[in-house]
């Protein structure tokens, strides 16, 4: 114990020498610091985290196929998802969104910002 109380009062003598090392060497361990926070809160919240629903892993994604040209996709017509939501007995719940650009005005230039349209019970 006497040997790691004699190497931190060496350590702080040095650091107090040399005080743009200090500097340095703090900065670097703070933007270290913050920035490992930062990027385990995105993580957590995106990766980690339950989704908002009693069971998540019952959770689908109909996709629309074309057997004309071999084409498919995620996008279906309204009507398509009205009639899939009436006539299926095989989903307890069907909702639909929709990726969409708005324009947000009112400060000194108009900003393109991106959006999700939704049907009522995609919650």
């Amino acid at each position: 114990m006497k040997n790691v109380v004699q190497d931190l009062r060496y350590g702080m003598r040095m650091l107090w020498k040399s005080p743009g090392f200090t500097i340095i060497a703090v900065t670097a361990l703070a933007l270290g610091i913050g920035a490992n926070t930062a990027i385990f809160s995105v993580v957590n919240a995106v990766l980690l985290r339950p989704l908002p629903y009693d069971k998540p892993e019952q959770i689908v994604r109909l996709m629309t196929v074309r057997p004309k040209d071999g084409l498919s996709g995620p996008s279906q017509s309204y009507l398509n998802f009205a009639d899939i939501r009436e006539q299926s007995h095989s989903f307890e719940q069907i909702a639909a969104f929709n990726a969409t650009t708005a324009s947000l005005t009112g400060g000194e230039a108009a900003e393109q910002i991106n959006g999700v349209n939704t049907s009522v019970d995609i919650f």
